[in-house]
Parts: C-alpha cells; structure tokens; sequence
C-alpha cells in the first residue's frame, strides 16, 4: 500500500515539473488523508493545470490511506501540508500544545450524512423515530454526542457501524451513518433505490471539513509558500468545479485505478449540488474562506455536546489571513 502510494505521488511530481522544466520551481509536499478521489479534485487539478507552477511551486500530492499517515509526516516536518479532517482535529491539537493551523477550510459544509430509508424518515427529526441508526465509534465521540444534545437522539438508539451497508439495506426501520458522495451511490448500486440523504451541516453541525493544515513554524519562516499553495488550491478547486477538469480525473485515477469514472462524476455532482465547497461564506468571500464566527460557533457547541473542553486555545489552531480575498472567484 505505502509503495503504490509513493509511486503515484512520483507521478504526480513528475507531471508538474516537467511541464514547467524552463522555470524554478520549489518542491513542497501535500499529504491528504484518504485515497485519491474526486473529494480532492481541485488539489490535483492545481498540479494537472499548472496553478500552483505558475507562482514558482513543484507540488507533489502524497495520497492517505488506511495503512499512510500523512499528518504524522508533517508533524515530523517531513512534509509541507496536509488535508485536514474536520476542526475537532484542530481542537485536538490545541489541547495538546501542537502547533498545527488551518490557513483554508475548503469544505464550508461537512459531508457527512444520516441515510434513511424512503418512507421510514422523511426529516432530519423523524430520524429519531428508527429503531437504530448505525454509526462508527469515532462519529460516535464526535457529532453524535452533538445529535444527542442538540437533538435529543439516544445511546439506545445507536449501533456500531462497520462500513458495511448490508445491515441498512435489509431492514427499513435503520438508519445509517456516511459520506455524502460514498454511502448513498452504494445504496444506489447495492440496493436499487435512492435513500434519503440527511446532511448534518444542514441541521447544525457546523465544522469546516478538508481543510489545509501547516505547521505555524511553516507559516512564520515561508508565508510565500503557504500563500502560493493556499491561493493555488482555491483556484484549482473553481477550476476542478466549474471547467474542464479532465486532467485531473486522469491524475486521480492514476493514484487510485479504483475510482471509476462514474465514481468521480457522482462525487462532483453531489459536491456542487449540497454546496459543500462553494456555499454560504465562500460566495461572498472565496473558496476556502475561514470566519471566526463559525469556527466560535462550532466550538462552542462541542463544548455544549461534552466533546471538547473548555477554555481550549482553539484561536490559534486557524489563520484567516490566506483566505476570503475572493481570488478565483472570477473563474466561477
């Protein structure tokens, strides 16, 4: 696993450079923290297009993995950057004194989801209504003590899941815990039918989600750097969206031969039609764009739901100063 992923990183690498041979480039590292996927297409599409070349950045894209752990390597200083989950890894951070921040938040909305069977839930309340809803142990400690108490939902109510949707498929009266753009097309594939989809950021759960994470060491010694690979990958993402993003998908799938075409065209679709990247904030301000409001917001209510502590540092764990100049705003 660990070689297939150097190996695609290489090519990513090499791609860039040698369109851009004539110029010096500066080579900086980008872990994200899953396979290759349409999830993180404007990354690739930044690399695949040149954006980040153009402002002097050879960028070579290290895919996660179950078996990779790319944030590990940054706090190690072994790479540059690294795609962040949500802000409870930020909080985390802070908690233990790591000096990790966030300079973009490119989801605005978290993509995680609640599927119900059509009939069986027809609102984010009705959900509360099943026989159980199957979540994994680490939605457990995070947003379900926020559906707890926000919303009243139960321990009771809650089973263990496994990443295997079979159990939801064969009985309407479960609900299931999954990413907006994974669960449901296997739904679709697996059981004939269209589940309803519940997002929690629609219903409050209000954290950024893959963001981009540097050291503050990086920020204090190569602002240029991180400017040029923030300002870059909100580009790429507008590109990625809203043009030819052929190029990309190529380079995905090169890294991933498991994402299909449909795959990455489902992603896409659900990305643009649920306002994950650009909605709210960002259409005002940019791609990427960090409020203090919101990340107060959030904070405050894990503080509520018991999932954070109190009197956590967390202003440090994010800049907005890279963010919400509404560069790219003009390639929409």
């Amino acid at each position: 696993m660990i070689q297939k992923t150097l190996t695609a990183a290489t090519v990513l690498s090499v791609f860039a450079g040698a369109a851009f041979a004539d110029g010096h480039q500066t080579k900086v590292s980008f872990g994200t923290n899953w396979v290759a996927q349409a999830e993180h297409g404007g990354f690739y599409q930044a690399v695949a297009d040149g954006t980040y070349a153009e402002c002097g950045l050879d960028v070579t894209i290290l895919p996660g993995g179950p078996q990779v752990n790319n944030r590990a390597l940054m706090l190690a200083g072994r790479i540059d950057f690294h795609m962040g989950g949500d802000l409870l890894q930020a909080f985390s951070a802070a908690q233990e004194n790591i000096p990790v921040v966030n300079v973009a938040a490119v989801f605005q909305k978290h993509p995680q989801v609640i599927l119900a069977h059509p009939g069986e839930a027809e609102s984010w309340e009705e959900l509360k209504d099943l026989d159980t809803l199957l979540i994994g142990d680490n939605g457990y400690q995070s947003f379900y003590q926020w559906m707890k108490a926000a919303y009243g939902f139960t321990d009771e109510q809650r089973a263990p899941y496994t990443f295997n949707p079979a159990p939801f498929l064969s009985d309407v009266k479960v609900g299931m815990q999954g990413y907006l753009s994974s669960e449901p097309y296997l739904v679709e594939k697996e059981g004939g039918f269209q589940p309803n989809v519940f997002l929690i950021a629609d219903a409050g759960y209000s954290s950024y989600a893959t963001t981009i994470e540097t050291m503050q060491e990086t920020i204090d010694q190569r602002p240029e750097q991180v400017k040029c690979f923030v300002e870059g990958s909100i580009k790429g993402w507008y590109n990625y969206l809203y043009g030819d993003n052929a190029a990309a998908n190529a380079l995905i799938q090169e890294a991933n031969p498991e994402m299909t075409a449909d795959k990455i065209a489902y992603a896409i679709d659900k990305l643009k039609a649920w306002g994950i990247v650009d909605s709210g904030d960002a259409e005002t301000l940019g791609i990427g764009v960090i409020t203090d409001q919101t990340v107060d917001d959030f904070y405050a209510k894990m503080v509520a739901a018991g999932v954070v502590e109190d009197g956590i540092d967390y202003k440090g764990t994010y800049t907005t100063e890279f963010v919400g100049k509404g560069v790219g705003m003009d390639l929409k």
